[in-house]
């Protein structure tokens, strides 16, 4: 997959860049600065782009195979940054100027029965189990002045985060049967 001048090779069981993979991409270039997570990485379009900006970034994924994709990727791209496998903020130490997170925002439900989870699709209960753990937990990973890009879809609901949060639609497409948007989110004042 060519994006701009970023080549991508797409690695089996690693979540493909697809519409809203693109449309956040457009979002990155615009606004990540600093140091950067690149949260559920999967091929490192997200890092890659940011890397290319100048961007300390930082790649994590629960996925060690998307890890290992992410890596070589980036590899061929020229840039470099750190690798971390971690279930959401689990394994993160550090805060960040932009955090880029495209997670899982399918319904469990609408998924056909695997014996293991797809990480990449699979986003809970209404789609909203990892949107939800992510947005209680952002504020203590984004330093003060920082930013969130959040990918989210119609089906998601995302106008709720958006009254909710104070989030800010940056980007937004229809696509066959959803909207999808990108959300940027500031920190929430005491963290």
């Amino acid at each position: 997959m060519q994006y701009k001048k970023i080549s991508i090779e797409e690695c089996e069981g690693v979540y493909s860049p697809r519409e809203d993979s693109l449309l956040l991409a457009k979002t990155v270039e615009k606004y990540a600065s600093g140091k950067v997570l690149d949260l559920g990485t999967g091929t490192g379009l997200q890092g890659i782009i940011a890397a290319k900006k100048g961007c300390k970034v930082t790649f994590a994924d629960i996925d060690a195979n998307a890890l290992k994709c992410a890596s070589a990727n980036a590899k061929t791209n020229g840039v470099s940054g750190e690798f971390t496998k971690t279930d959401l903020f689990s394994n993160i130490k550090d805060s960040f100027d932009t955090i880029i997170f495209n997670p899982p925002y399918l319904d469990s439900k609408n998924l056909s029965q695997h014996k293991s989870r797809n990480y990449a699709l699979d986003g809970g209960v209404g789609g909203r189990e990892m949107i939800n753990a992510f947005l209680k937990a952002y504020s203590t990973f984004l330093e003060e002045d920082g930013i969130v890009l959040l990918v989210e879809s119609g089906f998601n609901l995302y106008e709720r985060d958006v009254k909710e949060s104070g989030a800010v639609v940056i980007a937004k497409e229809h696509y066959f049967f959803e909207d999808l948007v990108v959300l940027l989110l500031k920190a929430r004042p005491g963290g």
